[in-house]
């Protein structure tokens, strides 16, 4: 029986690790975007006022880092998958994802509150 090389194990890793993260970055997205908008609308009308080009670029790259962010699940997943743990991984990758999910939804909602914080 032959080994497998490494890149062809790496390979299949990464296509592994693909096919799940890729289909829960739009949960990911989604569930940002609803704080934001929650924060948006219970501010209302005073988050109107604070709208602004500036603060709409600001929100986008704070959106790109977050997507940065998420890819951070990656060198996680291939390590466990090249440690042999793939098959216990499985069930675990949604404790990453739930754990992930929650503290990107902490941060965004810190970052939110910040930009339309109303001053009394």
């Amino acid at each position: 029986m032959t080994e497998e090389s490494f890149f062809h194990r790496l390979s299949r890793y990464a296509a592994t690790a693909l096919r799940y993260w890729e289909l829960r970055r739009v949960a990911y997205n989604a569930a940002l975007a609803a704080i934001v908008c929650a924060h948006v609308l219970l501010a209302w009308p005073a988050s109107r006022d604070k709208l602004s080009v500036d603060v709409l670029l600001g929100m986008f790259i704070l959106a790109v880092l977050a997507n940065v962010a998420y890819c951070a699940a990656y060198p996680v997943d291939l390590f466990v998958q090249f440690s042999g743990l793939d098959a216990v991984w499985r069930s675990w990758r949604t404790v990453l994802l739930i754990v992930g999910i929650a503290f990107a939804a902490t941060i965004t909602h810190f970052m939110v509150q910040g930009i339309f914080q109303t001053v009394n």
